[in-house]
């Protein structure tokens, strides 16, 4: 239990000391403000000069106890220690880190790289910076609209907010790149690369595909029983996940067996199992 939680907290502790770098490095000397709290405290940083770090918290502990009256408590420790860990870490290494470039492209994108793998640990050992997180949270709770909506609503507020502060459209849009590539570098720390592909096939040759699967590529498929929306005719649907390098074999042995079956072919994160890696938590 207590290598578990050390475990935790020094992987919060590292996402936090990247994430802190990103924006030290790459986003707050530049103006960019890639949404969310910091977003905020980054426009607040160069129009009044207050520390960013500090403003941060400032507006999470309020998000944080009003989220834990709305939402309840399960949020609660690890949230805070988050946000106090992050903000700390910003106005602690903002002295000793330079920045790199003054091209506004590749700060975007680095910075948008670099925040991306620093939030990403966060999320992926059970932490939480709060922002505007609880934000898009506490708006899905009373007001229904999706959380996912909400925190897209509430970032391009704050990236509209910074350009109209700053008086530049042309910061914005760095500052949405800067968003859009953080958000996908955050799935893939916490995901993975995708690592194998899924097949769903849906064939009247089910049994037979599902033989060849078996003894000439040597991986497991498995036997989805469905029913036809149009036909309502009982039919069987194959899942088999095969690794990226298996992609093409798969589909040659589906087009010689049955070039009307309809598939589907979807990336898979992660797997665990027989044939791939161990199962872990």
């Amino acid at each position: 239990m207590v290598k578990k939680w050390i475990r935790s907290y020094a992987g919060i502790l590292l996402g936090a000391v990247i994430t802190a770098t990103a924006l030290n490095m790459f986003l707050i000397p530049h103006k960019i403000a890639a949404g969310g709290t910091s977003g905020l405290a980054t426009v607040l940083h160069h129009l009044a000069g207050l520390p960013v770090g500090a403003t941060m918290l400032s507006f999470d502990i309020p998000l944080l106890l009003v989220s834990i009256k709305i939402l309840g408590a399960r949020f609660g420790f690890n949230t805070l220690i988050g946000a106090i860990i992050l903000s700390v870490s910003i106005d602690i290494t903002a002295p000793f880190i330079p920045t790199l470039t003054s091209d506004l492209l590749l700060n975007s994108l680095y910075g948008g790289i670099l925040s991306g793998i620093g939030l990403g640990l966060v999320f992926r050992f059970e932490g939480s910076t709060a922002g505007t997180d609880l934000a898009a949270a506490i708006i899905n709770k009373l007001f229904g609209i999706s959380v996912g909506q909400a925190l897209l609503m509430v970032d391009c507020f704050v990236i509209i907010l910074a350009g109209v502060a700053f008086q530049s459209a042309e910061l914005s849009l760095y500052a949405l790149i800067s968003l859009f590539v953080s958000t996908q570098i955050i799935d893939l720390v916490q995901e993975g690369p995708s690592s194998a592909k899924a097949f769903f096939i849906v064939s009247s040759k089910a049994s037979t595909l599902a033989e060849a699967v078996l003894t000439e590529m040597d991986r497991g498929v498995t036997f989805l029983h469905a029913t036809g929306g149009y036909t309502q005719e009982a039919s069987e649907v194959l899942l088999c996940v095969v690794s990226t390098r298996e992609v093409s074999r798969l589909k040659e042995l589906i087009y010689a067996l049955d070039r009307a079956a309809f598939v589907i072919v979807a990336d898979a994160h992660e797997v665990m199992g027989e044939g791939f890696a161990p199962v872990k938590k």
